[in-house]
């Protein structure tokens, strides 16, 4: 059986792994066992959608709680510098249980508002295990206790480094879109360009930004007091700014130039001039179009945020890169898990608002 958790003497030191029955107590271990085997079960044979996701949610939530208890179980009394992390055996049984969840989700086809019930569900749920404390024994628990106040500096700059390039983006890339349909000749150069611009390697990208922005600090009256600089959040932004363009512009593009021609007349016969059929009929028909490619913004943003670390532009990343030159990965774990929760979570919300028609309601001619 693959092992369950590993333990350290500290967070240096090699680990030792555990299976299920030596990190639980053995009454816990062994109806942890028949759980999972029951999830197993399920998955192999044909039953009931419901019963599935039912018995994998039930499933992941008995896993959340075991490896908080098996951290307690294997830490000893009075020891803080023990540490104790998920093993190889955990995150395969947590990638089943949770591609067996997603299955049944993606087979009962829930409408926009479950969707995100389920969502903040599961947050509710992680959150009163984190509160309740069942998870302080564990190792990346400790390295966020050590980092509490950093952590949550790090949160804000992550999210305003993400939502800040995505708003600038939509601010400028929907205009640009909206020019680009109607002014066929810029369509194929602008597009271009911006394809090129997706070409360049995130740290490429950071790198070629220093230069410029470290002479506008120095010889612009007032850039450095803005937060203007070679390296920091100036650089970082810029750089998912323009990484956010083409997603924007592109599906502003398409959108519009999706929307039929039959309901283009129909307005034009109504005498509707050409920026009330903008307005009124064909952006609202082609928002979910738009809506796609700010989804795909959000959650490409979220994740380059990370790398802006390297060039100081604070976030999650701070987390990653200092775990990696320490080798400690759970302290790469305090910045990787929140970074692919908040991907997750954004992904979900902009689904639902995009299934919800929102948009195409009251649209008509």
């Amino acid at each position: 059986m693959l092992p369950f958790a590993t333990f350290r003497a500290n967070r240096i030191v090699q680990g030792e792994v555990r299976g299920v029955v030596e990190a639980l107590p053995p009454i816990i271990g062994y109806g942890f066992i028949a759980i999972i085997v029951a999830a197993g079960l399920v998955a192999f044979f044909r039953t009931g959608v419901k019963i599935r996701l039912g018995l994998a949610l039930i499933a992941l939530a008995v896993l959340a709680i075991s490896i908080g208890i098996a951290a307690s179980n294997l830490t000893p009394v009075g020891n803080t510098y023990a540490r104790v992390s998920p093993a190889s055996g955990f995150w395969l049984i947590f990638a089943g249980l949770a591609l067996l969840a997603t299955d049944a989700i993606a087979r009962l086809n829930p409408g926009p508002l479950i969707r995100i019930l389920l969502l903040i569900g599961t947050l509710v749920v992680v959150g009163g295990i984190l509160v309740s404390g069942q998870w302080n024994d564990l190792s990346v628990m400790k390295e966020y206790a050590s980092r509490s106040d950093i952590f949550w500096t790090e949160a804000k700059r992550h999210v305003q480094l993400a939502m800040g390039s995505l708003f600038a983006a939509t601010l400028i890339g929907i205009p640009l879109g909206v020019l680009c349909y109607k002014v066929e000749r810029l369509r194929a150069g602008v597009l271009n360009s911006l394809n090129i611009m997706q070409t360049i390697p995130s740290i490429a990208l950071f790198g070629l930004l220093i230069a410029p922005l470290g002479w506008i600090a120095t010889h612009v009256p007032g850039a450095s007091q803005i937060g203007i600089r070679g390296i920091g959040m100036a650089p970082a932004f810029v750089a998912l700014f323009l990484y956010s363009l083409l997603p924007v512009v592109s599906n502003t593009v398409v959108g519009l130039d999706g929307v039929p021609q039959s309901v283009r007349e129909a307005a034009r016969g109504l005498g509707m001039t050409g920026w009330q059929r903008l307005l009124r009929i064909e952006f609202p028909l082609a928002m979910p179009i738009i809506l796609t490619g700010i989804r795909i913004v959000l959650v490409q943003n979220i994740g380059l945020a990370t790398v802006a670390a390297l060039i100081g532009g604070g976030g999650f990343g701070v987390f990653v890169f200092q775990g990696i030159g320490q080798t400690a990965m759970d302290l790469v774990l305090l910045g990787t898990i929140p970074t692919v929760v908040m991907g997750f979570a954004a992904a979900i919300l902009l689904d639902a608002l995009i299934d919800s028609n929102l948009f195409n309601r009251g649209v008509g001619v």
